[in-house]
């Protein structure tokens, strides 16, 4: 686990906003030289702590048809590795987006992406169910996605009427 300085954290906020946003940009927001800020994002990149830079996409509002499912797992885990082998043997799938170890009624939750219902179904009936380690799935469908990370995504319509008051 990497310690984190009060700079380095204002850094990673900001950008988890909007990825855009450029070293002299974030030096202005934050007070400091913009050397401090390039220095700062080159230690976090360097330690994994930033892994990615990646845009938020509403595919809702593409002309590409792509289904998601979350599906809920529950494995049982493998002597001496625990949950790790049978979480890796399922992310390295193409199709798997996501893996979380989680608390409850389930082991681990898997985002699949495909193009269609049968594609993911296909995944689960032909991949993921017959893993030996794997006791049962459930598999929810995302019909309408509202917000991710931290985005909102519904186009209401802003109210541009003049106010009356008497």
């Amino acid at each position: 686990m990497t310690e984190l300085n009060e700079t380095k954290l204002k850094v990673l906020e900001l950008l988890k906003e909007d990825a855009r946003r450029t070293p002299a940009l974030l030096a202005t927001m934050l007070g400091i030289a913009e050397e401090e800020v390039k220095a700062a994002i080159q230690e976090l990149e360097d330690k994994h702590v930033i892994v990615k830079y990646a845009a938020v996409v509403n595919w809702d509002k593409v002309d590409d048809e792509k289904v998601t499912a979350l599906i809920e797992v529950q494995i049982t885990p493998e002597r001496g590795r625990g949950f790790e082998g049978i979480a890796e043997r399922i992310y390295l799938y193409p199709q798997v987006k996501s893996v979380y170890l989680m608390s409850g009624a389930y082991d681990l939750l898997v985002e699949v992406e495909g193009k269609n219902l049968r594609e993911v179904a296909n995944f689960v009936s032909e991949k993921l169910s017959p893993i030996d380690s794997v006791l049962s799935t459930k598999t929810n469908f995302t019909l309408k996605k509202y917000k991710q990370d931290g985005i909102i995504f519904d186009d209401k319509e802003e109210d541009n009427r003049l106010m009356i008051s008497p």
